[in-house]
Protein backbone atom coordinates (compact mmCIF):
# COMPACT_ATOMS: atom_id res chain seq x y z
CA UNK A 1 0.00 0.00 0.00
CA UNK A 2 2.88 2.38 0.79
CA UNK A 3 4.12 1.96 -2.78
CA UNK A 4 0.80 3.14 -4.17
CA UNK A 5 0.67 6.14 -1.79
CA UNK A 6 4.15 7.28 -2.78
CA UNK A 7 3.47 6.74 -6.49
CA UNK A 8 0.17 8.67 -6.37
CA UNK A 9 1.76 11.55 -4.43
CA UNK A 10 4.63 11.90 -6.90
CA UNK A 11 2.27 11.74 -9.89
CA UNK A 12 0.03 14.43 -8.35
CA UNK A 13 2.99 16.70 -7.56
CA UNK A 14 4.38 16.43 -11.08
CA UNK A 15 0.96 17.09 -12.58
CA UNK A 16 0.51 20.17 -10.34
CA UNK A 17 3.88 21.63 -11.32
CA UNK A 18 3.19 21.07 -15.01
CA UNK A 19 -0.24 22.63 -14.66
CA UNK A 20 1.09 25.73 -12.91
CA UNK A 21 3.75 26.14 -15.54
CA UNK A 22 1.15 26.01 -18.27
CA UNK A 23 -1.27 28.30 -16.44
CA UNK A 24 1.17 31.01 -15.38
CA UNK A 25 3.57 30.77 -18.28
CA UNK A 26 6.51 33.16 -17.71
CA UNK A 27 4.48 36.07 -16.39
CA UNK A 28 6.81 36.61 -13.47
CA UNK A 29 9.92 37.01 -15.60
CA UNK A 30 10.86 40.39 -17.19
CA UNK A 31 11.43 40.17 -20.94
CA UNK A 32 14.82 41.37 -22.22
CA UNK A 33 13.05 43.95 -24.44
CA UNK A 34 11.82 45.82 -21.33
CA UNK A 35 15.36 46.21 -20.11
CA UNK A 36 16.43 47.50 -23.55
CA UNK A 37 13.57 50.01 -23.50
CA UNK A 38 14.81 51.54 -20.24
CA UNK A 39 18.33 51.82 -21.60
CA UNK A 40 17.20 53.59 -24.77
CA UNK A 41 15.14 56.11 -22.76
CA UNK A 42 18.16 56.87 -20.60
CA UNK A 43 20.18 57.42 -23.78
CA UNK A 44 17.60 59.99 -25.04
CA UNK A 45 17.97 61.92 -21.78
CA UNK A 46 21.75 61.79 -22.12
CA UNK A 47 21.52 63.22 -25.66
CA UNK A 48 19.47 66.20 -24.40
CA UNK A 49 21.92 66.75 -21.56
CA UNK A 50 24.95 66.66 -23.88
CA UNK A 51 23.24 69.08 -26.32
CA UNK A 52 22.55 71.58 -23.50
CA UNK A 53 26.15 71.38 -22.34
CA UNK A 54 27.42 71.95 -25.89
CA UNK A 55 29.06 68.53 -26.13
CA UNK A 56 26.98 67.60 -29.19
CA UNK A 57 26.28 69.67 -32.25
CA UNK A 58 22.57 70.23 -33.07
CA UNK A 59 22.67 68.10 -36.25
CA UNK A 60 24.51 65.27 -34.48
CA UNK A 61 22.01 65.39 -31.60
CA UNK A 62 19.11 65.21 -34.07
CA UNK A 63 20.61 62.17 -35.79
CA UNK A 64 21.06 60.39 -32.42
CA UNK A 65 17.47 61.23 -31.37
CA UNK A 66 16.11 59.58 -34.54
CA UNK A 67 18.26 56.46 -34.14
CA UNK A 68 17.46 55.98 -30.46
CA UNK A 69 13.74 56.71 -31.03
CA UNK A 70 13.65 53.97 -33.69
CA UNK A 71 15.17 51.52 -31.23
CA UNK A 72 12.70 52.58 -28.52
CA UNK A 73 9.79 51.84 -30.84
CA UNK A 74 11.17 48.38 -31.69
CA UNK A 75 11.80 47.54 -28.01
CA UNK A 76 8.31 48.72 -27.02
CA UNK A 77 6.81 46.58 -29.75
CA UNK A 78 8.80 43.54 -28.48
CA UNK A 79 7.63 44.16 -24.92
CA UNK A 80 3.98 44.19 -25.99
CA UNK A 81 4.38 40.99 -28.01
CA UNK A 82 6.13 39.20 -25.13
CA UNK A 83 3.34 40.04 -22.71
CA UNK A 84 0.77 38.61 -25.12
CA UNK A 85 2.69 35.34 -25.52
CA UNK A 86 3.71 34.92 -21.88
CA UNK A 87 0.41 33.30 -20.95
CA UNK A 88 -0.60 30.16 -22.86
CA UNK A 89 -4.05 30.13 -24.45
CA UNK A 90 -6.67 28.90 -22.02
CA UNK A 91 -7.93 26.18 -24.38
CA UNK A 92 -4.44 24.84 -24.93
CA UNK A 93 -3.79 24.76 -21.19
CA UNK A 94 -6.97 22.82 -20.52
CA UNK A 95 -6.19 20.39 -23.32
CA UNK A 96 -2.69 19.74 -21.97
CA UNK A 97 -4.03 19.23 -18.45
CA UNK A 98 -6.64 16.77 -19.73
CA UNK A 99 -3.99 14.86 -21.72
CA UNK A 100 -1.77 14.59 -18.65
CA UNK A 101 -4.69 13.24 -16.61
CA UNK A 102 -5.51 10.67 -19.30
CA UNK A 103 -1.87 9.50 -19.51
CA UNK A 104 -1.51 9.16 -15.75
CA UNK A 105 -4.88 7.48 -15.27
CA UNK A 106 -4.35 5.21 -18.26
CA UNK A 107 -0.95 4.14 -16.92
CA UNK A 108 -2.47 3.08 -13.61
CA UNK A 109 -5.30 1.25 -15.38
CA UNK A 110 -2.95 -0.63 -17.72
CA UNK A 111 -0.71 -1.65 -14.85
CA UNK A 112 -3.70 -3.01 -12.96
CA UNK A 113 -4.75 -5.05 -16.01
CA UNK A 114 -1.36 -6.17 -17.38
CA UNK A 115 1.08 -5.73 -14.55
CA UNK A 116 1.56 -7.61 -11.30
CA UNK A 117 0.69 -5.26 -8.42
CA UNK A 118 2.23 -6.46 -5.20
CA UNK A 119 4.47 -9.02 -6.93
CA UNK A 120 7.86 -9.03 -5.23
CA UNK A 121 11.23 -8.99 -6.91
CA UNK A 122 12.81 -12.41 -7.60
CA UNK A 123 16.49 -12.26 -6.74
CA UNK A 124 18.63 -15.29 -7.45
CA UNK A 125 18.60 -16.52 -3.87
CA UNK A 126 14.81 -16.40 -3.77
CA UNK A 127 14.51 -18.26 -7.08
CA UNK A 128 16.82 -20.97 -5.76
CA UNK A 129 14.70 -21.22 -2.62
CA UNK A 130 11.55 -21.56 -4.75
CA UNK A 131 13.19 -24.33 -6.80
CA UNK A 132 14.18 -26.09 -3.60
CA UNK A 133 10.59 -25.83 -2.38
CA UNK A 134 9.36 -27.42 -5.63
CA UNK A 135 11.91 -30.18 -5.20
CA UNK A 136 11.02 -30.81 -1.56
CA UNK A 137 7.27 -30.87 -2.22
CA UNK A 138 7.14 -33.15 -5.24
CA UNK A 139 4.21 -35.57 -5.31
CA UNK A 140 4.89 -39.03 -3.98
CA UNK A 141 5.03 -41.96 -6.38
CA UNK A 142 1.53 -43.06 -5.36
CA UNK A 143 0.04 -39.57 -5.78
CA UNK A 144 1.74 -39.01 -9.15
CA UNK A 145 0.57 -42.39 -10.43
CA UNK A 146 -2.98 -41.65 -9.36
CA UNK A 147 -2.94 -38.36 -11.26
CA UNK A 148 -1.34 -39.97 -14.32
CA UNK A 149 -3.84 -42.84 -14.36
CA UNK A 150 -6.75 -40.39 -14.26
CA UNK A 151 -5.25 -38.44 -17.17
CA UNK A 152 -4.59 -41.57 -19.27
CA UNK A 153 -8.02 -43.06 -18.81
CA UNK A 154 -8.79 -46.78 -19.07
CA UNK A 155 -6.24 -49.03 -20.75
CA UNK A 156 -7.13 -50.62 -24.09
CA UNK A 157 -8.18 -54.25 -23.97
CA UNK A 158 -5.25 -56.56 -24.81
CA UNK A 159 -5.50 -59.43 -27.25
CA UNK A 160 -7.41 -62.22 -25.47
CA UNK A 161 -4.79 -64.85 -26.26
CA UNK A 162 -1.97 -62.68 -24.93
CA UNK A 163 -4.02 -61.73 -21.87
CA UNK A 164 -4.45 -65.43 -21.06
CA UNK A 165 -0.73 -66.02 -21.40
CA UNK A 166 0.00 -63.04 -19.16
CA UNK A 167 -2.28 -64.42 -16.47
CA UNK A 168 -0.36 -67.70 -16.56
CA UNK A 169 2.96 -65.83 -16.41
CA UNK A 170 1.78 -63.87 -13.36
CA UNK A 171 0.69 -67.06 -11.67
CA UNK A 172 4.03 -68.75 -12.33
CA UNK A 173 5.98 -65.73 -11.03
CA UNK A 174 3.75 -65.64 -7.94
CA UNK A 175 4.64 -69.29 -7.30
CA UNK A 176 8.34 -68.61 -7.93
CA UNK A 177 8.85 -65.06 -6.61
CA UNK A 178 12.64 -65.36 -6.56
CA UNK A 179 13.10 -66.36 -10.20
CA UNK A 180 15.12 -63.62 -11.91
CA UNK A 181 14.28 -64.56 -15.49
CA UNK A 182 10.58 -64.77 -14.75
CA UNK A 183 10.61 -61.33 -13.09
CA UNK A 184 12.48 -59.80 -16.04
CA UNK A 185 9.95 -61.26 -18.47
CA UNK A 186 7.05 -60.08 -16.31
CA UNK A 187 8.39 -56.52 -16.00
CA UNK A 188 8.81 -56.15 -19.77
CA UNK A 189 5.41 -57.52 -20.66
CA UNK A 190 3.52 -55.63 -17.96
CA UNK A 191 5.04 -52.46 -19.39
CA UNK A 192 4.01 -53.50 -22.90
CA UNK A 193 0.43 -53.81 -21.69
CA UNK A 194 0.52 -50.39 -19.97
CA UNK A 195 0.53 -51.84 -16.45
CA UNK A 196 3.41 -49.63 -15.39
CA UNK A 197 2.92 -50.05 -11.66
CA UNK A 198 3.06 -53.82 -11.94
CA UNK A 199 6.06 -53.46 -14.27
CA UNK A 200 8.18 -51.39 -11.88
CA UNK A 201 7.19 -53.54 -8.90
CA UNK A 202 8.46 -56.61 -10.77
CA UNK A 203 11.64 -54.74 -11.71
CA UNK A 204 12.12 -53.59 -8.12
CA UNK A 205 11.80 -57.18 -6.95
CA UNK A 206 14.36 -58.20 -9.57
CA UNK A 207 16.82 -55.54 -8.36
CA UNK A 208 16.30 -56.57 -4.74
CA UNK A 209 17.00 -60.21 -5.54
CA UNK A 210 20.18 -59.33 -7.43
CA UNK A 211 21.31 -57.19 -4.50
CA UNK A 212 24.93 -56.15 -5.07
CA UNK A 213 24.93 -57.89 -8.45
CA UNK A 214 22.28 -55.48 -9.80
CA UNK A 215 23.75 -53.35 -12.57
CA UNK A 216 23.43 -49.63 -13.17
CA UNK A 217 21.13 -50.43 -16.08
CA UNK A 218 18.86 -52.49 -13.79
CA UNK A 219 18.44 -49.50 -11.47
CA UNK A 220 18.01 -47.07 -14.38
CA UNK A 221 15.29 -49.24 -15.92
CA UNK A 222 13.52 -49.35 -12.56
CA UNK A 223 13.62 -45.55 -12.40
CA UNK A 224 12.33 -45.24 -15.97
CA UNK A 225 9.37 -47.53 -15.29
CA UNK A 226 8.54 -45.48 -12.20
CA UNK A 227 8.74 -42.20 -14.15
CA UNK A 228 6.49 -43.55 -16.90
CA UNK A 229 4.00 -44.81 -14.31
CA UNK A 230 4.00 -41.34 -12.71
CA UNK A 231 3.13 -39.65 -15.98
CA UNK A 232 6.63 -38.34 -16.57
CA UNK A 233 7.22 -36.95 -13.06
CA UNK A 234 10.55 -37.87 -11.50
CA UNK A 235 9.49 -38.57 -7.92
CA UNK A 236 11.75 -38.94 -4.91
CA UNK A 237 11.38 -42.72 -5.15
CA UNK A 238 12.49 -42.71 -8.78
CA UNK A 239 15.34 -40.35 -7.91
CA UNK A 240 16.60 -42.91 -5.41
CA UNK A 241 16.88 -45.52 -8.15
CA UNK A 242 18.64 -43.00 -10.40
CA UNK A 243 21.13 -42.23 -7.65
CA UNK A 244 21.96 -45.91 -7.24
CA UNK A 245 22.41 -46.28 -11.00
CA UNK A 246 24.81 -43.35 -11.17
CA UNK A 247 26.73 -44.55 -8.13
CA UNK A 248 27.44 -47.77 -10.04
CA UNK A 249 28.04 -46.07 -13.40
CA UNK A 250 28.33 -42.24 -13.45
CA UNK A 251 28.15 -42.32 -17.26
CA UNK A 252 24.83 -44.20 -17.51
CA UNK A 253 22.94 -42.29 -20.19
CA UNK A 254 19.41 -43.26 -19.17
CA UNK A 255 19.96 -42.20 -15.57
CA UNK A 256 21.61 -38.91 -16.59
CA UNK A 257 18.70 -38.11 -18.89
CA UNK A 258 16.14 -38.54 -16.12
CA UNK A 259 18.23 -36.58 -13.61
CA UNK A 260 18.26 -33.70 -16.11
CA UNK A 261 14.51 -34.04 -16.53
CA UNK A 262 14.09 -33.89 -12.75
CA UNK A 263 16.12 -30.66 -12.60
CA UNK A 264 14.01 -29.08 -15.34
CA UNK A 265 10.78 -30.07 -13.57
CA UNK A 266 11.92 -28.44 -10.33
CA UNK A 267 12.94 -25.01 -11.56
CA UNK A 268 16.63 -25.68 -12.16
CA UNK A 269 16.79 -25.36 -15.92
CA UNK A 270 20.41 -24.23 -15.61
CA UNK A 271 21.46 -27.55 -14.09
CA UNK A 272 19.29 -29.51 -16.51
CA UNK A 273 21.01 -27.76 -19.41
CA UNK A 274 24.50 -28.68 -18.23
CA UNK A 275 23.53 -32.31 -17.64
CA UNK A 276 21.81 -32.70 -21.00
CA UNK A 277 24.46 -30.81 -22.93
CA UNK A 278 27.13 -33.14 -21.59
CA UNK A 279 24.99 -36.19 -22.30
CA UNK A 280 24.24 -35.02 -25.83
CA UNK A 281 27.94 -34.62 -26.59
CA UNK A 282 28.59 -38.22 -25.53
CA UNK A 283 25.52 -39.86 -27.10
CA UNK A 284 25.10 -41.57 -30.43
CA UNK A 285 22.34 -40.37 -32.70
CA UNK A 286 20.23 -43.49 -32.11
CA UNK A 287 20.18 -43.08 -28.31
CA UNK A 288 16.51 -42.97 -27.21
CA UNK A 289 16.89 -39.73 -25.25
CA UNK A 290 18.47 -37.69 -28.06
CA UNK A 291 15.20 -36.51 -29.75
CA UNK A 292 13.76 -35.30 -26.44
CA UNK A 293 16.93 -33.45 -25.53
CA UNK A 294 17.21 -31.85 -28.97
CA UNK A 295 13.62 -30.62 -28.74
CA UNK A 296 14.02 -29.02 -25.30
CA UNK A 297 17.63 -27.99 -24.80
CA UNK A 298 17.37 -24.60 -26.63
CA UNK A 299 14.87 -23.37 -24.01
CA UNK A 300 17.06 -24.70 -21.21
CA UNK A 301 20.09 -22.98 -22.74
CA UNK A 302 18.26 -19.65 -22.58
CA UNK A 303 17.45 -20.24 -18.91
CA UNK A 304 21.11 -21.04 -18.29
CA UNK A 305 22.21 -17.78 -19.92
CA UNK A 306 23.51 -19.38 -23.13
CA UNK A 307 21.90 -17.02 -25.63
CA UNK A 308 23.88 -18.20 -28.67
CA UNK A 309 23.84 -21.93 -27.90
CA UNK A 310 23.97 -24.43 -30.77
CA UNK A 311 23.27 -28.07 -29.81
CA UNK A 312 26.19 -30.37 -30.61
CA UNK A 313 25.62 -33.12 -33.14
CA UNK A 314 25.58 -36.56 -31.50
CA UNK A 315 27.96 -39.18 -32.80
CA UNK A 316 26.65 -41.44 -35.55
CA UNK A 317 24.79 -44.45 -34.23
CA UNK A 318 24.20 -47.83 -35.80
CA UNK A 319 21.47 -46.54 -38.11
CA UNK A 320 18.97 -43.75 -38.52
CA UNK A 321 15.51 -44.68 -37.26
CA UNK A 322 13.61 -43.82 -40.43
CA UNK A 323 10.60 -45.93 -39.52
CA UNK A 324 10.40 -44.22 -36.14
CA UNK A 325 10.75 -40.79 -37.73
CA UNK A 326 7.81 -41.48 -40.04
CA UNK A 327 5.62 -41.99 -36.98
CA UNK A 328 6.46 -38.48 -35.75
CA UNK A 329 4.67 -35.31 -36.93
CA UNK A 330 6.58 -33.56 -39.76
CA UNK A 331 7.86 -30.76 -37.52
CA UNK A 332 9.40 -33.30 -35.11
CA UNK A 333 11.19 -35.35 -37.77
CA UNK A 334 13.87 -32.69 -38.18
CA UNK A 335 14.88 -32.90 -34.51
CA UNK A 336 14.80 -36.71 -34.58
CA UNK A 337 16.84 -37.21 -37.74
CA UNK A 338 19.08 -34.16 -38.08
CA UNK A 339 21.77 -35.00 -35.49
CA UNK A 340 22.26 -38.56 -36.73
CA UNK A 341 22.04 -37.52 -40.36
CA UNK A 342 24.78 -34.89 -40.06
CA UNK A 343 26.99 -37.16 -37.98
CA UNK A 344 26.61 -39.99 -40.51
CA UNK A 345 27.28 -37.61 -43.39
CA UNK A 346 30.47 -36.37 -41.72
CA UNK A 347 31.66 -39.91 -41.04
CA UNK A 348 31.03 -41.05 -44.63
CA UNK A 349 32.88 -38.00 -45.95
CA UNK A 350 35.91 -38.61 -43.72
CA UNK A 351 36.05 -42.40 -43.34
CA UNK A 352 33.66 -43.91 -45.87
CA UNK A 353 31.15 -46.61 -44.96
CA UNK A 354 29.05 -49.53 -46.08
CA UNK A 355 26.35 -49.50 -48.71
CA UNK A 356 23.82 -49.70 -45.86
CA UNK A 357 25.24 -46.46 -44.42
CA UNK A 358 24.92 -44.68 -47.76
CA UNK A 359 21.39 -46.00 -48.20
CA UNK A 360 20.44 -44.73 -44.73
CA UNK A 361 21.83 -41.28 -45.51
CA UNK A 362 20.00 -41.07 -48.83
CA UNK A 363 16.68 -42.18 -47.35
CA UNK A 364 16.97 -39.62 -44.52
CA UNK A 365 17.77 -36.79 -46.91
CA UNK A 366 14.78 -37.67 -49.12
CA UNK A 367 12.54 -37.89 -46.07
CA UNK A 368 13.55 -34.37 -44.99
CA UNK A 369 13.08 -33.04 -48.52
CA UNK A 370 16.76 -32.21 -49.13
CA UNK A 371 16.75 -33.43 -52.71
CA UNK A 372 19.76 -31.42 -53.87
CA UNK A 373 21.99 -32.92 -51.20
CA UNK A 374 20.53 -36.36 -51.88
CA UNK A 375 21.38 -36.05 -55.59
CA UNK A 376 24.97 -35.17 -54.73
CA UNK A 377 25.25 -38.08 -52.29
CA UNK A 378 23.76 -40.46 -54.85
CA UNK A 379 26.32 -39.42 -57.48
CA UNK A 380 29.19 -40.01 -55.07
CA UNK A 381 27.80 -43.38 -53.94
CA UNK A 382 27.31 -44.57 -57.52
CA UNK A 383 30.98 -43.81 -58.20
CA UNK A 384 32.16 -45.62 -55.07
CA UNK A 385 30.03 -48.74 -55.63
CA UNK A 386 30.12 -48.87 -59.42
CA UNK A 387 31.83 -52.31 -59.37
CA UNK A 388 29.49 -53.78 -56.73
CA UNK A 389 26.06 -54.26 -58.33
CA UNK A 390 24.31 -55.60 -55.23
CA UNK A 391 25.42 -52.67 -53.07
CA UNK A 392 24.52 -50.24 -55.83
CA UNK A 393 21.06 -51.78 -56.10
CA UNK A 394 20.56 -51.27 -52.35
CA UNK A 395 21.58 -47.60 -52.60
CA UNK A 396 19.39 -46.93 -55.65
CA UNK A 397 16.42 -48.60 -53.97
CA UNK A 398 16.82 -46.38 -50.91
CA UNK A 399 17.04 -43.33 -53.15
CA UNK A 400 14.08 -44.16 -55.37
CA UNK A 401 11.75 -45.87 -52.94
CA UNK A 402 9.66 -44.59 -50.08
CA UNK A 403 11.34 -44.91 -46.67
CA UNK A 404 9.89 -47.72 -44.55
CA UNK A 405 6.54 -46.80 -43.09
CA UNK A 406 5.42 -47.22 -39.51
CA UNK A 407 5.30 -50.78 -38.27
CA UNK A 408 2.00 -52.56 -38.27
CA UNK A 409 0.50 -53.01 -34.83
CA UNK A 410 1.72 -56.32 -33.53
CA UNK A 411 0.89 -58.58 -30.67
CA UNK A 412 3.57 -58.48 -27.99
CA UNK A 413 5.55 -61.16 -29.74
CA UNK A 414 8.48 -63.10 -28.34
CA UNK A 415 12.10 -62.18 -28.70
CA UNK A 416 15.02 -64.47 -28.01
CA UNK A 417 15.56 -62.96 -24.55
CA UNK A 418 11.90 -63.42 -23.66
CA UNK A 419 12.02 -67.06 -24.71
CA UNK A 420 15.04 -67.65 -22.51
CA UNK A 421 13.32 -65.84 -19.64
CA UNK A 422 10.37 -68.20 -19.97
CA UNK A 423 12.45 -70.75 -18.06
CA UNK A 424 10.52 -69.64 -14.98
CA UNK A 425 7.63 -71.82 -16.19
CA UNK A 426 7.30 -75.54 -16.49
CA UNK A 427 8.27 -77.02 -19.82
CA UNK A 428 4.65 -77.46 -20.87
CA UNK A 429 3.69 -73.92 -19.82
CA UNK A 430 6.71 -72.41 -21.52
CA UNK A 431 6.05 -74.21 -24.78
CA UNK A 432 2.38 -73.27 -24.72
CA UNK A 433 3.11 -69.61 -24.09
CA UNK A 434 5.79 -69.34 -26.76
CA UNK A 435 3.79 -71.30 -29.31
CA UNK A 436 0.78 -69.07 -28.74
CA UNK A 437 2.72 -65.83 -29.12
CA UNK A 438 4.57 -67.02 -32.20
CA UNK A 439 1.35 -68.29 -33.77
CA UNK A 440 -0.34 -64.94 -33.23
CA UNK A 441 2.53 -63.08 -34.86
CA UNK A 442 2.67 -65.59 -37.73
CA UNK A 443 -1.05 -65.34 -38.43
CA UNK A 444 -0.97 -61.55 -38.53
CA UNK A 445 2.07 -61.32 -40.79
CA UNK A 446 0.69 -63.87 -43.25
CA UNK A 447 -2.66 -62.09 -43.34
CA UNK A 448 -1.59 -58.44 -43.25
CA UNK A 449 2.13 -58.33 -43.91
CA UNK A 450 4.60 -56.36 -41.83
CA UNK A 451 8.05 -54.86 -41.59
CA UNK A 452 11.30 -56.69 -42.23
CA UNK A 453 12.05 -56.60 -38.52
CA UNK A 454 8.80 -58.38 -37.68
CA UNK A 455 9.38 -61.06 -40.30
CA UNK A 456 12.95 -61.55 -39.03
CA UNK A 457 11.62 -61.89 -35.50
CA UNK A 458 9.14 -64.55 -36.59
CA UNK A 459 11.82 -66.50 -38.46
CA UNK A 460 14.18 -66.39 -35.50
CA UNK A 461 11.44 -67.49 -33.11
CA UNK A 462 10.43 -70.43 -35.30
CA UNK A 463 14.06 -71.44 -35.62
CA UNK A 464 14.50 -71.47 -31.83
CA UNK A 465 11.36 -73.61 -31.52
CA UNK A 466 12.73 -76.06 -34.08
CA UNK A 467 9.87 -75.36 -36.52
CA UNK A 468 12.15 -75.41 -39.56
CA UNK A 469 9.39 -76.01 -42.09
CA UNK A 470 7.36 -73.09 -40.82
CA UNK A 471 10.50 -70.96 -40.65
CA UNK A 472 11.30 -71.72 -44.32
CA UNK A 473 7.71 -70.89 -45.23
CA UNK A 474 8.05 -67.59 -43.38
CA UNK A 475 11.28 -66.84 -45.27
CA UNK A 476 9.51 -67.49 -48.59
CA UNK A 477 6.50 -65.36 -47.62
CA UNK A 478 8.71 -62.50 -46.39
CA UNK A 479 10.88 -62.64 -49.51
CA UNK A 480 7.81 -62.41 -51.72
CA UNK A 481 6.28 -59.57 -49.69
CA UNK A 482 9.51 -57.53 -49.56
CA UNK A 483 10.89 -58.35 -53.01
CA UNK A 484 11.16 -54.68 -53.97
CA UNK A 485 13.26 -53.76 -50.93
CA UNK A 486 16.85 -55.06 -51.14
CA UNK A 487 17.72 -53.89 -47.63
CA UNK A 488 14.72 -55.73 -46.18
CA UNK A 489 15.61 -58.86 -48.14
CA UNK A 490 19.12 -58.79 -46.70
CA UNK A 491 17.63 -58.59 -43.21
CA UNK A 492 15.41 -61.59 -43.97
CA UNK A 493 18.39 -63.57 -45.32
CA UNK A 494 20.38 -62.77 -42.17
CA UNK A 495 17.51 -64.03 -39.99
CA UNK A 496 17.25 -67.18 -42.10
CA UNK A 497 20.99 -67.85 -41.73
CA UNK A 498 20.76 -67.35 -37.96
CA UNK A 499 17.81 -69.75 -37.79
CA UNK A 500 19.59 -72.35 -39.95
CA UNK A 501 17.00 -72.32 -42.73
CA UNK A 502 18.91 -70.47 -45.46
CA UNK A 503 19.31 -73.49 -47.70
Amino acid sequence: MLFWIITAALAALIALLLGLALWRGRSGAEPSAAYDLRVYRDQLRDVERDLARGVLAPDEAERLRLEISRRVLEADRAVQTGHAAARAPRGLTLTAALAAAVVLGGSFWLYQRLGAPGYPDLPLALRIDMAQDLYDNRPTQDAAEETAAAARGPLPEPDPQFATLMERLRAVVAQRPNDLEGLALLARNEANMGNYRAAWEAQRRLVALKADAASAEDHAQLAELMVVAAGGVVTAEAEGALGRALALDPGNGLARYYVGLMMAQNGRGDRAFRIWDGLLRESTADAPWVPQIMANIPALAWLAGEADYTPPAPRAGAALDLAGALQLPPDAREAALRPGLEALNARLAQQGGTAQDWAQLLAALRLLGEDARADAVLGEAETLFAQRPEDLALIRAANAGTPPGPAQPALPGPGAAEMEAAGAMTEAERQEMIQGMVAGLEDRLLAEGGSAGEWARLISSLGILGETARARAAVDAASAALAADPAALEQIRAAARAAGVDE
